[in-house]
């Protein structure tokens, strides 16, 4: 087998902390130029967006930029800017917690995606880090939901990449989350939830089927006052939505879950009330670089625990009442 090769170094900067677009010719066609074959490679672009683009030598080759007849080059490379999506920016700080050569460790806030995906591509933690620490290979060691908040880690040199995510694989990260439900006296805590859970590409929802557990959850409740619990919770397996699914089939779904137990209509783009009542609150690990013990703790609270009387009450604008920041320290604000 072959081995694929490397991808020649972009010649484009990042652009507020977004890559710009590579496309690989192939090796073969029948294009006379490469106007030719981006009409057709790109059919949902107008055509006069690709005229536009090679007029202003904004396509570049590995030579330099091109225009408009410039001829088909087989497994030549191109590189362009996208053109970014509206994106209402998500007004709350991303704080820095620790960085060094290795890792950087942020206190996401909610509704903040982690990584670049469908509309929310500017708007992310990834995108706001590389531009505002000047750290354009940064790249990210797991996945946060965007609705979630609290804590999540990034690798700064691409070669160290494989051994961090290696941890998240290997289940070599100790993580625990708080979240804040309803609080049912019934409900024999602590306990260890397992179940199979499937989530299909395109369907908002995961699903819990009958068949052998792929999923674990250890939850248990920390206190309750005025018909509220604070809950610990540790996942032992990486699945989808797995908290959120295993607090809704106990009967105590987490307050603000837009998913579960019933899927919502999707609010407002600048709508950041009611925010997921989830908190990535430790991840504990071994350094796999240093052999170091590291721990990590959120400075963050939930909003519906730490002030409920705000969080019952409707906010005044777009705003949730209180989102509970860090702290004071270093941080991120939306994009520039």
């Amino acid at each position: 087998m072959r081995r694929k090769r490397k991808a020649p170094t972009a010649p484009l900067p990042q652009r507020r902390g977004v890559d710009p677009v590579h496309l690989r010719l192939p090796a073969e066609g029948p294009w006379p130029t490469v106007r030719a074959y981006l009409a057709e490679r790109l059919p949902t672009v107008d055509p006069e967006r690709i005229d536009a683009l090679l007029r202003g030598r904004e396509i570049v080759g590995v030579d330099g930029p091109i225009g408009p007849d410039e001829p088909f080059r087989p497994a030549g490379h191109l590189w362009l800017y996208r053109d970014l999506p509206a994106e209402v920016p998500v007004p709350f700080e991303l704080a820095v917690l620790h960085r060094d050569d290795h890792l950087v460790v942020v206190d996401k806030p909610h509704f903040l995606a982690t990584t670049p995906r469908g509309r929310h591509v500017v708007e992310t933690a990834l995108s706001r880090l590389r531009h505002g620490l000047d750290l354009p290979a940064l790249s990210p060691a797991h996945r946060l939901d965007r609705l979630t908040a609290g804590l999540a880690m990034f690798v700064v040199r691409p070669e160290d990449r494989g051994a961090y995510q290696t941890l998240f694989r290997d289940r070599l990260v100790r993580k625990e989350y708080q979240a804040v439900a309803a609080y049912d006296p019934a409900l024999a805590l602590p306990r260890t939830v397992r179940s199979h859970i499937v989530k299909e590409r395109g369907v908002i929802a995961a699903q819990e089927l009958d068949a052998p557990p792929n999923s674990e959850s250890r939850i248990d409740l920390v206190e309750h006052r005025d018909g509220l619990g604070r809950y610990r919770l540790r996942p032992l397996s990486g699945r989808t939505h797995q908290l959120r699914l295993h607090m809704s089939g106990l009967g105590v779904p987490i307050l603000g879950d837009p998913v579960y137990p019933v899927v919502l209509p999707e609010p407002a783009p600048d709508d950041f009330r009611r925010p997921l009542q989830l908190l990535a609150s430790v991840v504990e690990f071994t350094d796999p670089l240093t052999g170091l013990p590291r721990r990590f703790e959120t400075r963050r609270t939930l909003a519906a625990w730490a002030e409920p009387q705000s969080w019952a009450e409707p906010a005044p604008s777009g705003r949730p009442a209180s989102d509970q920041g860090p702290g004071p320290g270093p941080g991120l604000g939306p994009a520039a």
